[in-house]
């Protein structure tokens, strides 16, 4: 019986036409990309494995990032729907003059300080609109909600960005005559008038007290600053007489806010430091640390709002960016034993005239090809990912900034762990090699 010689290669053989690039001068770009695509395609699993730390580092900065932005739009858009070019003036809390009692700071902001805003800076505003809110119960025959009515003055349309869907706002008329007139928000039509019917020209009782609703207002959503569909607004006169009053020291009737919208929104710092001097003087205040009243300046407010949003989006992208350095140290560990693996494969290389650049060059661009395939898959999961906000009512917001900064990192992540397992297979020792088992 002929027994045949087990003819098995002990490695894999290096293709002829590889091993004639070689002995003309090295492999270049073109032969090392194959090499390293071979080797990656004919482990896919543990390939895949490898660039698993790069995928979700990727996946994370993107995700992350585009909700936060998201979300800074969001609170951008929520507050500018609230009104552009605003000034908000409201009692002090926590000061001498605003201190805590049951029910809150004490009502400082009277009916008289915002007349006198209007009359002081009526060629600098487009409106003055002061406010004054309190939980009531509504009702339309059979059907009751709780809704939240707002006394106020017809610029509120204007100055709080807020205009009727049906019909048209309570006049300046309304306001003098304490008429018992009514705009009802979207929620509040859907609670109340059950049949379907057009709710204009229809009564509406409010804690018992008979109102004509004579404007409806869009369908706002959720904004995040209370529900705005459940709002009742009536003349602020008319609240005063009809529903709780609360006075100042000096006996006048009090308002939780007064909104005031700037007609050029470069004049809104100065008009802000003049609205607290005059308020200060009619207050008869000289201390400006214990004013009994704030004025805030909503581009203010908005700036603070997205300096915090950015730095938390900041912070969380640079949280997942430690899983990029995660994935590169797994780019380094893998290359390591893929080296230690194909120990004799190049010894054979280096054997058929491979230079030690040659070597470098193919586990380098084995390193970046994970590295930044990773990154591609991470850059898809990401943008994926990222829709989940939309779950919570946050619509993400791509920036190529971001994207393109976790990409560069990915690859640059993985040609610098590449590159001791690659210096390393550089260095070995072709005889050496050949004996290694």
């Amino acid at each position: 019986m002929t027994v045949h010689p087990d003819t098995t290669p002990l490695v894999t053989p290096v293709p002829e036409a590889e091993a004639a690039v070689v002995r003309r001068g090295g492999l270049g770009l073109g032969g090392a990309f194959r090499i390293a695509w071979r080797a990656i395609v004919g482990t896919p699993l543990r390939s895949m494995l490898t660039a698993l730390g790069v995928i979700i580092g990727v996946a994370a900065v993107v995700a992350l990032t585009a909700i936060g932005q998201g979300s800074t739009a969001g609170v951008t858009r929520n507050l500018e729907a609230l009104g552009t070019n605003l000034l908000t003036v409201q009692s002090a809390r926590g000061r001498p003059g605003g201190s805590l009692v049951r029910g809150g700071p004490r009502q400082t902001i009277t009916v008289e300080d915002a007349e006198a805003l209007a009359t002081a800076f009526g060629d600098r505003v487009v409106g003055v609109a002061p406010t004054v809110q309190s939980s009531v119960q509504a009702k339309v025959g059979s059907s009751n909600t709780q809704v939240t009515v707002v006394g106020t003055w017809p610029p509120y349309e204007t100055v709080r960005n807020s205009p009727v869907e049906r019909g048209a706002y309570f006049t300046q008329a309304d306001v003098e005559g304490r008429k018992r007139t009514a705009v009802i928000g979207a929620q509040v039509v859907a609670d109340l008038f059950t049949d379907g019917s057009d709710p204009i020209g229809q009564k509406i009782r409010l804690n018992g007290v008979s109102f004509t609703v004579v404007g409806v207002l869009p369908d706002k959503g959720n904004s995040g600053f209370g529900n705005a569909n459940s709002q009742v607004l009536i003349p602020l006169s008319t609240y005063t007489q009809r529903f709780a009053r609360t006075n100042s020291a000096g006996g006048q009737p009090t308002v939780n806010n007064v909104y005031l919208q700037a007609a050029r929104k470069d004049d809104l710092s100065q008009l802000q430091s003049d609205v607290t001097e005059l308020l200060a003087a009619r207050h008869e205040q000289t201390d400006p640390e214990n004013l009994d009243f704030q004025v805030q300046n909503q581009a203010d407010a908005l700036a603070s709002l997205n300096s915090v949003t950015g730095t938390l989006t900041l912070l969380v992208g640079a949280i997942a960016g430690i899983s990029l350095l995660v994935g590169g140290i797994g780019i380094m560990n893998i290359m390591l034993v893929s080296v230690t693996e194909r120990t004799r494969e190049i010894g054979i290389r280096k054997a058929l005239g491979a230079k030690p650049r040659d070597i470098l060059t193919q586990f380098l661009v084995e390193a970046a090809l994970l590295s930044v395939g990773g990154g591609l898959i991470g850059l898809a999961l990401g943008i994926g990912a990222a829709y989940i906000g939309n779950a919570f009512g946050i619509s993400p917001v791509f920036s190529p900034t971001p994207i393109l900064v976790a990409f560069a990192f990915s690859a640059l992540v993985g040609l610098f762990f590449g590159y001791y397992p690659a210096a390393r297979a550089a260095r070995l020792d072709p005889v050496d090699s050949l004996r290694y088992e």
